[in-house]
């Protein structure tokens, strides 16, 4: 199985074997209060800033490109980051230590030297081994980092982190998820993508499907907002409170030059001319000094920090609909569907509260399409297990459900070059109606609904839409299986259904792509496997 099942899911289940296992506790330092700090507003005074408002036809409209490739995706985040001037707020739920990230870092290291203020948030679950890189980097003047919900102690392996937790599992289960990239207060990346090669197109082994969104206009200090509420949290802390380190800011500063340098951390190739979608790469916009974008209205919403405690809205004892969550306000999107609903889900577990939302959905005849990973695709087979639970509900109520996969994709001449590696979705979205396009970091999943924080932008554009419905129409037509119940046999068998093109039908009986070892596993650690940890 691809990444083993210590993937994201296996994370939680080893680690709760762990906490059952060994003993130990380890708490955080007190920490003094810290004076809060603010994104900086739009500004004529900076080159992004100065280009942001000359593009802007109406102050209530943001402008939006959506980014399914990744290396326009990452291309757009070293232009914005290269050409700020006064401030850089970047966040994300993972930054690897490999090429991509690291370039990302150094990237934003010369910003800093540059004299641009470098707010950088990282959730601490996947830091393990990256101490001195990151300590690194906030020995540079300019710079902050901070990490979300920090492990205690054992920061050199996940094992030895969770072992040191034992008493605060609830805690350190609770991790954030959002992905967020501001420069100067004027232009902005939002949506699926964490930091590393996979997401970016730049691995042989496996890289993910993903979407981001290029944002500018009267979002973005919405979106400066939401940064600043994780900022300025209690649940976050310098990295200096957390890692202690007896080498001099010197010493510091040169092991992460060492580190980052051109011997280790290659430039990224240069992005191809147009992507899927027709656009060329942001960086001729920026030289140009004019946006071309699609300008509509938009909301941005996030789960509150709060959540690493658990904590909830509640009058009188009583819970709350929490209304700024992310899971609530899709939840509510759909509701109010009409005509069809057009979901994309890398972890697709949708409970009993997400079956009772299709049903009411369906019950008005509005059609639902579902996009997910295969077995084979999925780089989360624990997930697949409690997944595939649904499938047969999901299409009893007449659900039009597509997998992934492994073998489409590499054939696929327009979905982004894989070659011989494997291509796995991971992109978070939603299409209501042909007019409001929901894209962000949230899976529709259980961990996505109660333990992490997401982040989640709802864009009301037809066009908008229709783009994404034609990336959403290639993953069906040329990458994935459609989903139904075999004839005959009573909704008791599922069949995996693909159009080869020239009136070629390929009908599968058995997970597609997969080998017997792998259906073999799931079929032991499916009962094993707790619904609640994935």
């Amino acid at each position: 199985m691809s990444r083993g099942l210590m993937s994201r899911a296996g994370h939680w289940v080893f680690a709760m074997a762990a906490v059952l296992l060994f003993a130990g506790c380890a708490t955080l330092p007190d920490e003094a209060p810290r004076p809060p700090t603010k994104t900086i507003a739009v500004s004529a005074d900076t080159a992004l800033g100065k280009i942001a408002l000359a593009s802007q036809p109406d102050p209530d409209l943001s402008g939006f490109r959506l980014m399914p490739g990744g290396d326009f995706a990452f291309d757009t985040r070293i232009q914005l980051a290269r050409r700020a001037q006064r401030t850089l707020d970047v966040q994300y739920y993972q930054i690897e230590n490999d090429e991509t990230g690291r370039y990302l870092l150094r990237t934003l290291r010369d910003a800093a030297q540059r004299g641009v203020r470098v707010r950088l948030l990282m959730d601490d679950l996947y830091t393990s081994g990256e101490d001195e890189l990151l300590l690194g980097l906030a020995a540079t003047p300019n710079v902050e980092l901070r990490l979300f919900n920090p492990f205690p102690a054992g920061r050199g392996s996940l094992l030895k982190r969770f072992t040191a937790s034992l008493f605060d599992f609830s805690r350190v289960n609770r991790r954030m998820h959002n992905k967020l990239f501001i420069a100067d207060g004027a232009m902005a990346v939002a949506g699926g993508r964490n930091i590393g090669n996979q997401y970016f197109r730049r691995t042989s082994g496996e890289n993910f499907i993903d979407l981001d969104t290029f944002v500018t206009g009267a979002l973005v200090p919405r979106l400066g907002s939401l940064f600043d509420q994780y900022w300025n949290s209690v649940y976050v802390r310098p990295i200096q409170s957390v890692v202690a380190s007896d080498l001099p800011r010197e010493e510091l500063q040169k092991r992460f030059e060492l580190a980052t340098g051109p011997d280790t951390t290659p430039p990224p190739p240069k992005p191809a001319p147009n992507d899927l979608l027709g656009y060329s790469p942001m960086a001729e916009d920026l030289d140009a000094g004019k946006l071309g974008l699609i300008w509509t209205t938009a909301e941005a919403y996030a789960d509150s920090p709060e959540r690493v405690i658990g904590k909830t809205a509640s009058y009188g004892g009583v819970p709350l609909l929490d209304v700024d969550s992310v899971r609530y306000n899709v939840v509510e999107q759909m509701r109010r569907a009409r005509s069809e609903v057009t979901i994309v889900s890398p972890y697709l577990i949708p409970g009993a509260s997400g079956l009772d939302v299709m049903r009411e959905i369906r019950g008005r005849n509005v059609k639902i399409s579902v996009v997910t990973n295969s077995l084979a695709a999925t780089d989360e087979p624990l997930v697949h297990t409690a997944y595939r639970r649904y499938r047969p509900d999901m299409l009893k109520l007449g659900a039009d459900l597509y997998e992934l996969s492994t073998k489409r994709t590499r054939s696929s001449v327009r979905l982004g070059l894989f070659g011989t590696s494997v291509g796995r979705l991971h992109a978070k979205s939603a299409v209501i109606d042909q007019r409001i396009l929901f894209v962000g970091s949230m899976n529709f999943d259980p961990r996505s609904e109660t333990h992490n924080t997401e982040i989640g932008l709802f864009i009301r554009s037809p066009e908008m839409a229709q783009q994404a419905l034609k990336l959403i129409d290639v993953l069906k037509q040329q990458g994935a299986y459609r989903l139904r119940f075999a004839e005959g046999c009573n909704e008791s068998r599922i069949e995996w259904v693909s159009d080869e093109g020239g009136g070629k039908v390929t009908v599968l009986t058995e997970e597609p792509d997969s080998g017997f070892w792998d259906r073999t596993m799931l079929e032991i650690l499916a009962p094993l496997t707790p619904e609640s940890l994935l």
